[in-house]
């Protein structure tokens, strides 16, 4: 095991060997490597934040993979830039296994020296991203890349939390715009930045165009408060079509809304504090024998419609509180 010491120089030198041992002992549920995580987490605080950060999501088929690697490759051939991407993939309710494969869809991306990718498993936690990305992508950002990708695992309501974590929020859908429409949640459209239209090639150039205006139409709708307007684009990932739009448009937001960034980054902080927060009362009761065992008891109870879950929700809450009074 390295030391703290040997992880901070590593990741700020930008060895991607050590950044990888790093994400890893952050993603680890083992107490003596969460604490080791947070040591590094907090020397490495003050060389992050000067990334792009840009969330990706879209139903599953859609070329999320493709993408990322076409407009990766534009970015470092034609931008000169590094980047990080933080792929999730989903696990198995049943085992809790993954199938990690986003290295196999990225294979150019994966062997060029000013890429990065590091696929984890959701795990089961909601919004489409990993328990620990947030601290993964802080990571990725003192190691010196200065865009990351976060590749969501697919759409709906609660993939919206990824958009907690980034500067910019890229939607990818297809041609075909009244099937897709009516299986699109409305929180993944309302927090979109920009609607890529994938797939707009050969005999879906007609359909392209179509889905596009439908989904005009959709965001006009949904139209944000704040001043930036998403747009749609009509592109076409495995063709490399359209990709030089995508950076005019986040070029454009990058340098005119800088106040938004910062409001969103703001906005994303807090609400990753109480999101953490409410993890260690949940690892507090977990950890209690006797909390735990009432965790369990009730939700057995609850389960089985002996009592409501408000009235478990207000028992738990009455234990919680007396636990931590008999601590003082």
């Amino acid at each position: 095991m390295l030391t703290k010491e040997e992880f901070v120089k590593g990741i700020l030198d930008g060895n991607t060997t050590i950044l990888a041992r790093a994400i890893t002992l952050v993603e680890s549920r083992h107490q003596e490597h969460q604490a080791l995580a947070s040591d590094i987490l907090n020397e490495v605080l003050p060389f992050t934040g000067n990334a792009q950060r840009i969330g990706i999501s879209g139903i599953p088929g859609v070329g999320k993979s493709t993408f990322i690697e076409s407009y990766g490759e534009f970015l470092i051939r034609e931008k000169n830039r590094s980047i990080a991407i933080l792929a999730i993939d989903p696990s198995s309710e049943r085992t809790g296994g993954s199938i990690l494969g986003d290295k196999t869809r990225m294979s150019k991306l994966s062997q060029n020296p000013k890429a990065f990718i590091r696929p984890s498993p959701s795990s089961g936690h909601l919004g489409g991203v990993a328990k620990k990305t947030r601290e993964s992508l802080l990571l990725c950002e003192a190691c010196g890349f200065d865009t990351i990708f976060i590749e969501t695992v697919g759409v709906g309501q609660s993939e919206t939390i990824v958009s907690q974590m980034v500067d910019f929020f890229i939607l990818l859908l297809q041609p075909g715009a009244g099937d897709d429409l009516q299986g699109i949640k409305r929180g993944i459209m309302e927090v979109a930045d920009l609607v890529c239209v994938n797939k707009c090639d050969g005999q879906n150039e007609h359909l392209s165009q179509i889905a596009r205006h439908e989904y005009e139409r959709a965001l006009h709708i949904l139209k944000k408060s704040e001043d930036f307007i998403p747009g749609v684009l009509e592109i076409s990932a495995l063709y490399e079509k359209g990709l030089d739009k995508v950076y005019e448009v986040m070029e454009h937001f990058f340098r005119d809304f800088h106040s938004l960034v910062k409001k969103r980054r703001s906005e994303g902080e807090v609400k990753w504090l109480k999101e953490l927060f409410y993890q260690k009362i949940e690892g507090l009761i977990l950890q209690d024998p006797k909390l735990s065992k009432l965790w369990s008891e009730t939700n057995k109870q609850v389960a089985e419609s002996q009592v409501s879950a408000s009235y478990g929700s207000e028992l738990l809450f009455s234990q919680v509180i007396e636990g931590l009074k008999g601590k003082k």
